[in-house]
């Protein structure tokens, strides 16, 4: 397995910004990096920010100059960003373009491209994210174990699992938005509900990252749930009024959208 020496990145949205600042933090994972110009803004902070960041107008430049690309644009837009774009047989290709299938990435690509697909989160720019990847391939898992960790998914139907899993981000902070919104209707200023909830909530998270090997999650549940206390009074409440059932249908609901 072997870092890229010149990675370059087609499409320069939120998640390409992220990518970019985890690999040129110190330590430098790669020795040169190229993003296009698709977002002015973001790609001239990059390079204001990274002397080995470089800006190109030009996608096919980015492809010929760089042995790694990652394709990082919107799916509404990959096809005709993609097709004409000339790729040579066995590149590497990682693609993080949302909701788009293997077999469609590697017709618009039209070469026998080393092609990955993978799931990077906001994270990865202080290397804290963790990635799916598939299918498994020992240089894109080391790029994102970079950046955080990655999972190698050994199957589409793990990485489609996976995907749908990572839909729960904005329900995690809907879910603190509203207790810091019931906590203020009981009369707690706001930012003394986000200032106990934040750091709460990190907690557990940290207690899981630590022991998640060894403990299953519900075991961390019934942990810190006293018999006859709170927490078990609350997640009684929350599953007999049908809360697991409308968070394990939503993500059946987003696993039909994922698989098409």
């Amino acid at each position: 397995m072997s870092l890229p020496r010149k990675i370059g990145f087609i499409g320069t949205g939120a998640i390409t910004d992220a990518m970019v600042r985890g690999l040129l933090a110190e330590p430098v994972a790669v020795p040169q990096v190229m993003v296009s110009l698709r977002n002015a803004e973001t790609s001239a902070r990059l390079a204001g920010d990274f002397p080995p960041v470089l800006v190109s107008g030009d996608n096919q430049a980015i492809v010929d100059g760089c042995d790694t690309v990652v394709l990082a644009i919107r799916p509404q837009i990959a096809e005709e960003v993609v097709r004409p774009l000339r790729f040579r047989d066995g590149q590497k290709v990682v693609s993080v373009v949302a909701a788009t299938g293997r077999d469609a990435l590697l017709d618009w690509i039209g070469a026998d491209v080393r092609l990955t697909q993978a799931i990077p989160l906001p994270f990865v720019a202080g290397r804290k994210g963790v990635t799916a990847v598939f299918p498994p391939d020992p240089d894109t898992a080391a790029l994102f174990n970079v950046l955080g960790n990655a999972v190698e998914c050994e199957t589409k139907a793990e990485y489609d699992l996976l995907a749908a899993a990572s839909a729960l981000m904005a329900t995690y902070f809907g879910i603190m938005h509203r207790t810091t919104e019931w906590l203020a209707g009981k009369g707690l200023p706001e930012e003394k509900g986000r200032a106990y909830l934040a750091p709460l909530f990190a907690g557990l998270s940290e207690t899981a990252l630590s022991a998640w090997r060894d403990t299953d999650f519900i075991e961390f549940s019934r942990e810190f749930a006293t018999k006859g206390g709170l927490n078990e009074q609350v997640f009684k409440d929350f599953e007999e009024n049908g809360g697991s059932r409308a968070l394990t249908d939503a993500l059946d609901r987003v696993l039909e959208r994922i698989t098409g």
